[in-house]
Order: C-alpha cells, then sequence, then structure tokens
C-alpha cells in the first residue's frame, strides 16, 4: 500500500500523501468518477485523490460530492469539509469533520523562479531569506514552499477571487515546528499553515475556520 506520509492532525482531522503506482482500474474499482477527466495520468490523480477521502476517513460519502462554481467540491450537507491536491505522480487529501481544509502539493521545479515576484511581497521575500532570487541557484524548494502555502489558503478559503500577493500574506516561518503564519486579508483571519519539505516533494495545509 502506497501510502507516502499519513498525518493525524487533530481528533477530528486527518492527512495523507498518496505515490501513485497503481492501475487507473484498481482506483475504478473503489471509486466513482465525478467528472470528465480525458488525461489519462490526469484521470489517474483524479481518482488517487478521491480514493484517499474513504482511505482516511471510511464512511465518506462519494456519491454525495458536488463541484461549486468556483470548482471546489464540497458535501451540501458539510458531514466532512475536505481539499484534494495532485502533481506528478502523487495525491494529497486532507479531511475534517470540524473545520474548513486546504491542501497542496508541488514538485520544486525551476519554472517557479520566473514567476515569484507575482505571488511574493518584499516583506515575504525579506522573511523567506531570499530577497535576491537569482541566488536561490539550483534550490527551488522556498519559493515552491512560498506557493504552496498560498494555494492551501486559497483552497481552504474556496471563494475564488483571490490575489495571493495581496490577499494572503505570509508573516513568519518557524522551522523548528515547520509552520507559516499568515494573515488572510478577505476575511481577516489569522492562520497557521503547516507544512512539509521531502526529497521531490512541498505539502502545505491549512485548518480553520473563515
Amino acid at each position: 500500500m502506497p501510502i507516502f506520509f499519513q498525518h493525524q492532525i487533530n481528533e477530528f482531522t486527518r492527512l495523507g500523501v498518496w505515490k501513485i503506482e497503481e492501475t487507473e482500474d484498481f482506483f475504478k474499482r473503489n471509486v466513482p468518477a465525478h467528472r470528465d477527466v480525458t488525461h489519462p495520468h490526469k484521470r489517474l490523480q483524479h481518482l488517487a485523490g478521491r480514493f484517499l477521502l474513504q482511505f482516511l476517513f471510511p464512511d465518506f460519502p462519494y456519491d454525495l460530492i458536488q463541484i461549486a462554481d468556483t470548482r471546489k467540491p464540497f458535501l451540501p450537507d458539510e458531514r466532512y469539509h475536505f481539499s484534494i491536491s495532485h502533481c506528478g505522480d502523487y495525491a494529497a487529501a486532507i479531511v475534517s469533520s470540524k473545520s474548513r481544509v486546504g491542501v497542496d502539493v508541488e514538485e520544486p521545479k525551476e519554472k517557479i523562479l520566473s514567476i515569484v515576484n507575482k505571488f511574493i511581497s518584499a516583506q515575504e521575500k525579506n522573511i523567506f531569506g531570499i530577497d535576491d532570487i537569482s541566488t536561490t541557484g539550483t534550490n527551488f524548494r522556498t519559493p515552491t514552499l512560498i506557493w504552496s502555502a498560498k494555494e492551501s489558503v486559497f483552497k481552504w478559503y474556496g471563494e475564488g477571487a483571490v490575489d495571493f500577493k495581496q490577499h494572503i500574506q505570509l508573516a513568519s516561518c518557524k522551522k523548528s515546528e515547520e509552520a507559516i503564519t499568515c494573515f488572510f486579508a478577505k476575511t481577516h483571519a489569522s492562520l497557521t499553515i503547516e507544512y512539509r519539505i521531502f526529497d521531490e516533494l512541498v505539502l502545505t495545509w491549512v485548518v480553520g475556520d473563515v
């Protein structure tokens, strides 16, 4: 069973990352697809993400999932709040019976350097020690971490129309706790974004009220 990472965040909230090594048929035996995905690998990612929901909470009701206008999947009765992310051969999911959640998983790649000024403020560059982005060399993990952290907040919010630079303001990074503090300007919420950095993967998540 290729569970790559698993974390019991609290009594009500669980997180998992799955390394996709199975065939599409494996997932289709367990998971109904809720939308047409034509690309084979993207379809595999889609199925693996939904498979994780019931892996984390066995009574998760797949058949009740709906898609909002913002493309966020949700359960109408809010029995569970959940978020799914995928990249490459990995799928991540977070599920909570109490709180809104957001998760993001990314593979650090050089192309992130070309857009840093679109989503990272001058203050954030200072906080994370990347004042001169050209000096980061082949280390793309820090810019990827910042992007992923903001993507998790975006998914947690779920209402769309978010400016990553203006609305999602990262205030500090506590490396010893693997946590980033954040102010979300749209709702004036103070958030803690937790993260893990692996050899080939960056994982971030948010749990909290809007």
